[in-house]
């Protein structure tokens, strides 16, 4: 999990995903849309991928991807990243954790 904290701190928004889940491709999407310009790791191209997996997994993402951080906090998947984005919080969140200028 250690390396989870080091990586989601490195930059505003994380999102942990697999390269073929369309789960994923959404909250992508949608981040990436808002210009956001998320840090991706693709769990299933990158070395230790499984393992971060696991830790993702205990960390309580179920499932494991999506998994989105934000200013180093677990927001959480797909579900979350959504109800956020549609009672009005999404946006500002970004903001606060310096994701996003305007």
């Amino acid at each position: 999990m250690e390396m989870i904290t080091r990586m989601v701190l490195e930059r505003p928004v994380v999102i942990y995903s697999k390269s073929l889940c369309c789960m994923s491709h959404t909250v992508k999407t949608l981040l990436c849309d808002f210009g956001a310009n998320p840090a991706v790791y693709e769990l299933d191209e990158v070395s230790r991928g499984r393992e971060i997996e696991q830790a993702l997994l205990r960390l309580g993402c179920s499932p494991a991807v999506p998994a989105v951080f934000i200013g180093g906090e677990l927001v959480g998947g797909a579900n979350e990243v959504m109800s956020l984005h549609l009672n009005g919080s999404l946006i500002p969140m970004l903001k606060r954790a310096g994701a996003l200028w305007v």
